[in-house]
C-alpha cells in the first residue's frame, strides 16, 4: 500500500473464536449435568445389573433420605399425605413413572413401605434406582 492509496477492504468471518467459546460451553454442560438432578442426596445401594437406568424425563422422583424423610421430586412430604401430594406432582400425565431412590443405610422396611404407599396412591410398577457396582456415586 502506497501513501496516498485508498485501503482495500476485506472482510472474512473468522468462526474459530466461535467455535472454541461452543465447546467450552458444551463441555461445562456436560460436567455439570449430572449435577442438577433433583432431590436430596442419598447414598444409593449398589448392584451388578442393570447397567442402564433410563431417561429421567417424564418421570416422578420419590426419594427416601438417610433419615426416613420422604421427597417428592425435591420437596420435602409428610408421611401423612404422600398419596395425596404423589398424585398432585403426578398432575394431567397420562403415563406417569415413579421411581424411587432410597439410601443405602435404611432400613428395607421403610423402602417397602414407601412402595406400599406408592402402590396405594394408584401407581403400579414403581422403579428403583440403585449404583452399578464398580461406577462412581450418583
Amino acid at each position: 500500500m502506497r501513501l496516498g492509496e485508498s485501503a482495500k477492504l476485506q472482510s472474512a468471518i473468522n468462526i474459530t473464536p466461535l467455535v472454541d467459546v461452543v465447546l467450552v460451553l458444551l463441555i461445562i454442560f456436560m460436567v455439570m449435568a449430572p449435577e442438577m438432578r433433583k432431590g436430596p442426596d442419598v447414598n444409593l445401594p449398589n448392584t451388578v445389573k442393570p447397567n442402564e437406568q433410563g431417561d429421567e424425563r417424564g418421570r416422578i422422583l420419590v426419594s427416601i433420605d438417610d433419615s426416613g424423610r420422604l421427597y417428592i421430586n425435591d420437596q420435602q412430604v409428610a408421611a401423612e399425605q404422600f398419596g395425596d401430594a404423589l398424585r398432585a406432582a403426578v398432575g394431567t400425565d397420562t403415563d406417569p413413572k415413579v421411581v424411587l431412590r432410597a439410601d443405602a443405610r435404611l432400613n428395607f422396611q421403610q423402602v417397602k413401605e414407601t412402595m406400599i404407599a406408592i402402590e396405594e396412591a394408584g401407581f403400579s410398577g414403581v422403579g428403583l434406582i440403585a449404583n452399578r457396582a464398580g461406577a462412581p456415586g450418583q
